[in-house]
């Protein structure tokens, strides 16, 4: 009666379908992890963007490697900007998708150590080649408010790290290589300005990111466990087809024998 799985066609259409199964299912649970990470990295991001901010001394220093239980942690720090070493991060874009620059100014503090602070974003209205005309920071000592950022790298921001850049252009944030082109300690990681405002809105502050969506993961999981529940009743129906088709071609035979052959 069901012999016809033995053949070539339903054994490898039987494989495939215990394969499909634990595949589906495999992948359900990863969304089902992709989800379980938003949602942990939006309470991690509401609870330190709405902390109360603290000097960053007390999060980080030269050499540290911020955690990521301080990630976009609320800190203050005060000190002089120091323009002459000011760099750009290039391909950075802004909340509208725009490709330009974010600026990456040292602030100096009182004790001679600096700290990054990226200013924000500017267009790139210039040719690639040349450093771009950003507008100056406050004059004098300032106090800078921020979110607290480690140090970028490829692996985890997926930016390759090119070399033979122009003069005061970077790829990527990163505090130990500023502190041997500044020759003088800098904290690590970096701080996202939030406060003061600039004047007349430029460098454009980077937004608060975001917090709230969850995206579509847990719905994409639910989708592949359907999709694993369908498959074995797909191939259930598809047997039963095949089983009901060969009995009726098998009772169709005899009947066409009996026929009286034309005269």
């Amino acid at each position: 009666m069901y012999r016809f799985l033995l053949s070539r066609q339903w054994v490898l259409l039987t494989l495939l379908t215990l394969l499909l199964i634990p595949a589906m299912v495999r992948l359900g649970f990863w969304q089902l992890h992709r989800h379980e990470h938003r949602v942990a990295q939006n309470e991690l991001i509401s609870r330190t963007v709405n902390a109360a901010p603290v000097p960053v001394t007390e999060l980080t220093s030269p050499g540290h490697q911020v955690p990521r239980s301080d990630l976009y942690r609320q800190v203050t720090a005060k000190g002089t900007f120091d323009t002459a070493h000011e760099v750009v991060v290039r391909r950075r874009t802004n909340s509208d998708e725009k490709v330009g620059f974010h600026v990456l100014t040292p602030l100096v503090l009182r004790d001679g150590r600096a700290l990054l602070v990226n200013r924000g974003w500017i267009p790139a209205n210039g040719p690639q080649t040349a450093f771009p005309k950003i507008p100056a920071p406050a004059r004098g000592e300032v106090t800078v408010t921020g979110r607290l950022m480690p140090d970028e790298s490829t692996k985890a921001s997926g930016i390759k790290n090119v070399k033979g850049l122009p003069d005061r252009q970077v790829m990527l944030i990163s505090s130990r290589a500023e502190a041997r082109a500044l020759g003088r300690e800098v904290l690590g990681g970096y701080v996202q300005q939030t406060a003061p405002e600039p004047r007349g809105n430029s460098p454009e502050l980077l937004p608060e990111p975001d917090h709230s969506s969850i995206g579509p993961h847990m719905a994409y999981a639910i989708q592949w466990w359907l999709f694993a529940s369908a498959v074995p009743v797909g191939w259930v129906i598809l047997v039963r087809r095949e089983r009901r088709d060969r009995a009726a071609a098998a009772t169709a035979e005899p009947a066409a024998e009996q026929q009286p052959a034309p005269t």
